[in-house]
């Protein structure tokens, strides 16, 4: 796990694909130990749940997924949704979002991602995080500005907030056709890449950091692909080799 410092009173981390009782190919290593934590990749939901047991345990509080589908919607938990997280049986998805913000300490928040961009949200002194999932939608759609703006709504000061950008595909890896790079780029510039075979890219960890700037929030960026990186899940590596992979997460909470 990749632990990162956001504040005071904030406990903050990216997971990996290993640490967990999942085989192959829902683990990094071939022999298995796996920590997928995802429930939509044909893992077993037995497996999948003593995985996420693992990482409530590192945490130390009951962590809250959601069943993200590449929007803005922001999902806002409190003190109902730990009692449920923290069960004896814990709900699979706290609803349909790509976001997940709370004022509520002892919550974790999860962000699930292979390729994707996790972002991790927090003001330790007005005692609010969130996460947020930016694929290639969740960027044009804002789900970013959408999870800033749940976070001031609840009394954050954008001055003060601290963002930690995790492991996602690189703008050197992630190539697309030329139309869907100008669309993109059109909308966020500083997404517009060239990957390493000269063809047209895009650098979603560059456009995520770019809408935090813009917004006045400082970023911390974890600089690793997840499709160069095997330590790490990736749905492009998974297609290319005709298999499917895990999930990892951004795991965030006020403690």
């Amino acid at each position: 796990m990749h632990p990162v410092d956001l504040g005071d009173g904030v406990r903050a981390f990216f997971t990996s694909g290993a640490g967990g009782v999942s085989p192959a190919p829902w683990s990094t290593a071939a022999d298995g130990g796996g920590l997928n934590l995802g429930l939509n990749v044909t893992d077993d939901p037995a497996r999948v749940a003593a995985n996420r047991s693992r990482v409530a345990g590192r945490l130390g509080a009951p962590v809250a997924y959601a069943t993200q589908v590449h929007g803005d919607t922001v999902l806002e938990l409190g003190a109902a949704e730990r009692d449920r997280w923290a069960g004896e049986h814990p709900p699979a998805t706290a609803g349909e979002g790509d976001a997940l913000v709370t004022a509520e300490p002892g919550l974790g928040l999860a962000v699930l991602v292979a390729d994707c961009v996790p972002v991790l949200l927090a003001d330790p002194v007005a005692r609010v995080v969130g996460v947020a999932h930016a694929g290639r939608q969740g960027l044009l759609a804002g789900v970013v500005h959408r999870a800033l703006d749940t976070l001031v709504a609840r009394g954050a000061d954008l001055a003060r907030v601290r963002a930690a950008v995790g492991p996602a595909v690189c703008g050197l890896c992630y190539e697309v056709p030329a139309a869907m790079r100008d669309e993109v780029g059109r909308a966020v510039p500083e997404t517009v890449a060239t990957t390493r075979a000269k063809t047209p890219g895009l650098d979603l960890p560059a456009g995520v950091v770019a809408q935090l700037s813009a917004r006045g929030v400082g970023a911390v960026r974890v600089p690793r692909c997840t499709l160069e990186d095997h330590a790490l899940f990736s749905h492009r590596r998974a297609t290319a080799a005709a298999t499917t992979t895990g999930r990892q997460a951004g795991i965030i909470a006020l403690i």
